[in-house]
């Protein structure tokens, strides 16, 4: 492990770690998971500079800029010009995120009408009920 000019501990292969955390990296979708809960708490567009001072641990700019890029390419954030770089939002808000999640996990199925039957099945009796009045049929 290295520390940069800003006391950051970083791998020689570039791979930001907190310091102290014994060269433990993030779980996969950590990062991304943090920074749309920043996004959508901050309720603006952020630079990858605001984003990485907001952040809960020190990671090298270049670290979020990536991310950053990354969720815009997966379209779940839009982004913008703003001098010599970007600002990032979410392209809606979470319980929207999580629709567009659910429709995903739909459209990587083989059998639409099995995945909604148990879908429909785990649900619970309230969760049946409000969908049932979303699909206007209470009865």
């Amino acid at each position: 492990m290295t520390v940069d000019h800003e006391g950051r501990g970083t791998t020689l292969a570039g791979h930001d770690q907190a310091p102290g955390s014994g060269g433990r990296r993030r779980a996969n979708g950590a990062l991304e998971a943090e920074i749309l809960t920043l996004l959508h708490a901050t309720r603006r567009a952020l630079t990858p500079g605001e984003v990485t001072e907001r952040l809960t641990a020190p990671l090298a700019h270049t670290t979020v800029a990536t991310t950053l890029a990354r969720l815009h390419a997966r379209g779940v954030l839009d982004r913008a010009p703003q001098g010599r770089s970007y600002v990032y939002a979410p392209v809606a808000d979470e319980s929207g995120m999580t629709a567009r999640h659910m429709h995903q996990v739909m459209e990587g199925g083989n059998d639409r009408a099995s995945v909604l039957t148990h879908f429909v099945d785990e649900l619970s009796d309230d969760d049946e009920d409000l969908l049932r009045r979303l699909l206007g049929n209470d009865g």
